[in-house]
């Protein structure tokens, strides 16, 4: 599988302040933030299945966007897989005819332009040769991490969490990791701050990196914008027994 970082931001300002959005191959979108919206139209069109960790504006921003930008494009549905709580959220507070037309229900039910699929905890999409299994995750609101298996590799991106022994066992669990994304929001001096949101800070994401007992190159993403120096300097002071480097917008990680 090719991975390509389109946002990786925990915020924007600027034309490399995209928020999290990642294209696995060329038909499937992880989260879907602000960064989807640099992707020509006919790339926007070949994207089947949109995975979503959870249900917060910086990784949700682009659904409704993209479906209305090529839903008659397409001959089915868009694909929007997610926990049933992140779908409620979805259903109520987006697709209401308030916020955004249901496009669910466009032109019909029977032939919509975007479906919501409801996927549990520890359970394997199967998408071709590729697997998408939800794992758990800590954050203000329900949120999954997510493993992508190539079947001779596999990718960790943590979605955005807080510390989770639950997590760290799922990835531990990964036989053949090649990759972990992590998430780290706030530098130390916001560390509760961090407790509070349940996102990480370097000292916390230090303790997560010395769980983790297998040897993946690791990438930090959803720094907040201004932050990244100060977080990676703090990371690698922490001494994590794994090195980390700053996820990159444009960057494409193969497994």
């Amino acid at each position: 599988m090719k991975l390509k970082v389109l946002g990786c931001s925990g915020g924007i300002g600027g034309p490399e302040a995209r928020t999290t959005a990642f294209l696995a191959d060329d038909d499937i979108l992880i989260d879907c933030g602000t960064g989807v919206g640099d992707l020509a139209l006919d790339a926007l069109a070949a994207i089947d299945h949109i995975f979503v960790t959870h249900s917060h504006m910086d990784h949700i921003a682009a659904i409704p966007l993209i479906v209305d930008a090529v839903g008659e494009m397409r001959g089915v549905p868009i694909t929007v897989y997610a926990i049933p709580e992140v779908l409620r959220i979805l259903r109520a507070h987006i697709f209401n005819w308030l916020v955004w037309p249901d496009f669910t229900a466009i032109p019909d039910r029977r032939r919509p332009f975007l479906r919501l699929q409801p996927i549990k905890v520890g359970e394997d999409i199967k998408l071709g040769k590729r697997t998408i299994t939800p794992l758990p995750a800590l954050h203000s609101v329900p949120a999954v991490a997510y493993c992508l298996d190539a079947g001779n590799g596999q990718l960790v991106y943590s979605g955005d969490t807080a510390y989770s022994p639950e997590l760290i066992a799922a990835i531990n669990g990964c036989r053949d990791l090649r990759h972990l994304i992590i998430e780290t929001a706030f530098p130390d001096e916001q560390h509760g701050l961090a407790l509070a949101a349940r996102h990480l800070s370097p000292g916390m994401v230090a303790a997560f990196l010395n769980e983790i007992t297998s040897a993946p190159e690791v990438h930090i993403s959803h720094i907040k914008p201004g932050q990244g120096e100060r977080v990676m300097a703090q990371i690698a002071a922490a001494g994590a027994r794994l090195h980390a480097s700053a996820l990159r917008q444009g960057q494409v990680i193969e497994f």
